[in-house]
């Protein structure tokens, strides 16, 4: 390899497969490849609290993947401005220099109440929605409007202290400060602060130290009506493995969702999008990837990024060219079919019942209801019939009936059950079903 940004982005490709995403995203893309001299390896960090968090965790992942990558042993030594005033090389794609304002959000139906809530709370001096929690799947915008209301802020009132982190590093950071008897900075940062941003809340599930110290800083930063703003892939009621009182604190302001873009969106993402990269899109092209690629913005904006630099090979991109482009997109865009066997595997994750046990005779009270679910969730989801379904499992169809019926009325009757059931159904088709009437 010729270069150290070859070598940053082998090394990445490596550390990658090592973490989970959300650990990668949080502490190894603030790391910059210094140079290389020898067999020492410099990296570079904005802050010394980084470094502690990245030598204390993450060392060793890093000293195995350059050595794997360079083919010799070497060793890593982690720098800040502190330790050498070196200005840190730090490898952006340029075409991924999109700003996350307002201006640059495109408004739709599906979005437009989450964006005037946003806007109102970036607006007013005042606590106006608190908190304002905004939920959506993946590559909807969350993040976006997060970042836009912190910078919206930043010019109408330059004198409020605002932090904005990831749920995952707030959760590192509690976890380094117990480890290190340094909670006091932590609360330092988080409380005085006047308004406090947190994306991807839904992390804090089954993580009780965090949940404490994050209720603890809710309350206080509630109390002083000082600005919260969380962003979640769910709404609160379905985030699981957090106590009631998370949930009703996140549900004492206002819930905002971001559903996928509709094609008119998609369409203004599309020609926004093309339009901050100086690169014009042909009609054709812009109108076959609104129709073909709709269930993500993070995805339409990788396919304009990916045109323009076919842009720069080709004197002019045709439409054979945009649907080489997204044919894998495409792909992964379209939904996985909804089949017994995965209503099955859904029913007993959410109820915590093997498969092999719904398929048994088994009457257990917990394994019956299950089975009731799993019938329920068949007959209101596919075109399967009574008789059919009770084939699956070995029941005639008065059975299946009686079933349905059951788990109708109980869902009626009992909102933990309607929320286990729409669990299910969400798992599926990724969308929370309609309420049961």
């Amino acid at each position: 390899m010729e270069t150290l940004q070859e070598v940053w982005q082998a090394v990445s490709k490596y550390c990658k497969t090592q973490v989970n995403e959300v650990t990668f995203n949080a502490w190894f893309t603030t790391i910059s490849l210094q140079k290389i001299e020898g067999s020492n390896v410099i990296l570079y960090v904005n802050t010394p609290f980084l470094k502690n968090i990245i030598e204390d965790n993450y060392k060793g992942i890093l000293v195995d993947a350059f050595t794997e990558v360079l083919k010799f042993p070497v060793k890593v030594v982690i720098i800040t401005e502190e330790d050498k005033p070196i200005s840190p090389i730090k490898f952006v794609d340029t075409s991924e220099q999109y700003e996350y304002t307002f201006d640059t959000f495109i408004v739709g139906s599906s979005n437009r109440f989450a964006h005037a809530a946003s806007l109102a709370v970036a607006e007013n001096d005042g606590i106006i929605y608190n908190p304002l929690f905004i939920w959506g799947n993946s590559g909807l915008g969350k993040t976006h409007l997060l970042s836009a209301i912190s910078t919206r802020i930043k010019e109408k009132f330059p004198d409020k202290k605002i932090v904005l982190a990831t749920c995952e590093a707030f959760t590192n950071e509690v976890i380094y400060c117990l480890q290190h008897g340094t909670m006091h900075k932590l609360r330092e940062k988080y409380r005085n602060v006047d308004v406090l941003l947190i994306d991807d809340i839904q992390f804090i599930a089954g993580k009780e130290a965090t949940q404490e110290e994050f209720f603890n800083t809710f309350n206080e930063l509630y109390e002083k009506r000082k600005q919260i703003v969380l962003t979640s892939d769910r709404p609160p009621k379905d985030i699981d493995s957090i106590p009631e009182r998370l949930v009703g604190r996140f549900e004492a302001g206002i819930i905002a969702d971001i559903q996928p873009p509709e094609y008119e969106t998609r369409i203004g993402i599309l020609k926004r999008k093309a339009q901050l990269m100086n690169f014009k899109l042909p009609e054709d092209i812009l109108i076959y990837v609104a129709d073909n690629v709709k269930s993500n913005i993070r995805q339409l904006e990788g396919v304009v990024k990916k045109l323009q630099a076919y842009s720069m090979i080709y004197d002019n991109i045709t439409l054979s060219v945009a649907e080489n482009t997204i044919r894998d997109i495409k792909r992964d865009d379209e939904p996985e079919p909804v089949t017994i066997k995965r209503i099955i595997e859904s029913v007993s994750s959410v109820y915590n019942v093997s498969v092999d046990d719904i398929y048994s005779q088994r009457q257990d009270a917990e394994i019956s209801h299950a089975r009731q679910v799993a019938m329920y969730v068949i007959r209101k989801i596919t075109d399967t019939s009574l008789k059919n379904i009770g084939k699956e499992f070995d029941k005639d169809h008065s059975t299946v009936l009686y079933s349905c019926n059951k788990i109708d009325n109980l869902i009626l009757k009992n909102d933990i059950e309607e929320r286990k059931v729409e669990k299910v159904m969400r798992n599926l088709t990724g969308k929370t079903p309609p309420k049961f009437k």
